[in-house]
């Protein structure tokens, strides 16, 4: 007979070899899963609890940035850090979510003095209380430690600017259609996810060393994948009102409302396929969603520059050697580190939607005009009539 030639203790470093390769993996998984199908019943539940989302991630990602620089730093006793961390980020986020208050919810904002007093005069109070902030900091400083306590004044600014900026940037990406947060969103989940699985089975060439673990299989195929996923999943999303309407705050129900028609955006449209791609296809001309066309623009930034804010939270990682950001999520870490790429992304879709997308808002400019003096009022009713009877819209004969 022929003697097995692996010892028990061979079999079972192979098998515990094995099982952790894949135990990883399996945990991931689930949980992904499962913050998905999270994230689905919040789309359920509407705008705001999408909004309540944005908040709670926010304060959780500047938690973690901020905590790691109070661990490394504690030691040194600094008077003040946490608390004015936290007292930055409130005020910060006063001055963001005002601003949108001011922007969104001008007639609600209308009914109420007391909110009236606190818009008209916003920005001077949110200064008054950055200002109060700094004057705390500077009465903070403590001799030997200047330099020090300046380093830690700059990394609380830094977060600042990593997560709240980028998180009103999402809140007001979400106001534009709930597709402009869902496509953007789910196109990174998709890369990271697919990236993951591509690099799992068929990894074998390094992609940066910042990252070891990623490889160009990984990010290749998380590209192809992403943008197919892209395509896809903006054709499912532009046949329903709900999420192509843009978001509006409706003072009669005071709900949220996503109902309208359609912009041209989300309107099927007959294109040609270019004479390369027929004898391929088969198909002269498609119908598509002028969106769709869009999303490829989306996908590639998320599968090809959206990974860079990983590899920037990977250098940040190594910085002060550790492996997470947090232990919030088994296998996956911090909030943060599922979030990292996120941030990119919300900055690109800002700009893009402004730069292609946008144009003149009749709606918001009617909530502008709601809450003018009655003479202003007035006065802009001239103004646009004289106007529109010079262009000929307008009868002479309706003139005075």
């Amino acid at each position: 007979p022929i003697k097995p030639t692996a010892t028990p203790s061979v079999l079972l470093a192979f098998y515990f070899y094995c099982f952790n390769r894949w135990k990883n993996w399996w945990i991931r998984g689930i949980l992904s899963l499962a913050m998905i199908s999270g994230f689905f019943l919040i789309i359920y539940l509407g705008s705001f609890m999408l909004m309540l989302l944005v908040l709670s991630i926010q304060v959780k990602c500047y938690h973690e940035i901020i905590t790691i620089g109070y661990r490394v730093y504690h030691s040194y006793d600094l008077p003040w850090f946490r608390s004015l961390s936290w007292y930055f980020l409130l005020c910060v986020n006063y001055f963001f979510y005002g601003e949108t208050v001011a922007d969104y919810f001008a007639t609600f904002v209308q009914r109420r003095e007391q909110l009236q007093f606190l818009i008209r005069y916003h920005r001077f109070i949110s200064f008054a209380l950055y200002l109060t902030g700094f004057c705390m900091f500077v009465l903070s400083l403590v001799k030997k430690h200047y330099r020090l306590q300046f380093y830690m004044f700059a990394w609380t600014h830094v977060t600042l600017l990593i997560t709240v900026t980028q998180s009103h940037l999402v809140i007001q990406n979400l106001f534009e259609g709930m597709i402009w947060f869902l496509v953007p969103i789910s196109s990174v989940i998709c890369n990271d996810i697919t990236a993951y699985i591509f690099g799992f089975f068929f990894g074998r060439t390094p992609l940066i060393k910042l990252s070891p673990k990623k490889t160009w299989e990984g990010f290749i195929g998380g590209f192809f994948s992403t943008v197919v996923f892209g395509f896809i999943f903006s054709y499912f999303l532009a046949q329903h009102q709900y999420f192509v309407c843009p978001v509006e705050y409706n003072s009669e129900t005071n709900r949220f409302v996503t109902e309208c028609e359609p912009s041209e955006l989300f309107q099927m449209k007959k294109y040609s396929v270019p004479p390369l791609l027929q004898a391929v296809l088969g198909w002269e001309t498609v119908d598509m969603y002028p969106f769709q066309m869009h999303s490829f623009a989306l996908s590639t930034f998320a599968s090809l520059i959206g990974p860079f804010g990983g590899f920037f939270a990977s250098g940040f990682k190594r910085a002060f050697k550790i492996k997470d950001f947090a232990d919030t999520i088994p296998g996956h870490g911090g909030i943060m580190d599922r979030f990292d790429c996120q941030y990119l992304m919300a900055t690109f879709v800002h700009v893009y939607i402004t730069s292609f997308i946008r144009g003149p808002n009749p709606s918001k400019l009617l909530k502008q005009l709601l809450i003018l003096q009655p003479e202003q009022q007035l006065s802009v009713y001239k103004t646009l009539k004289s106007h529109l009877v010079e262009k000929g819209i307008l009868q002479p004969s309706l003139k005075g």
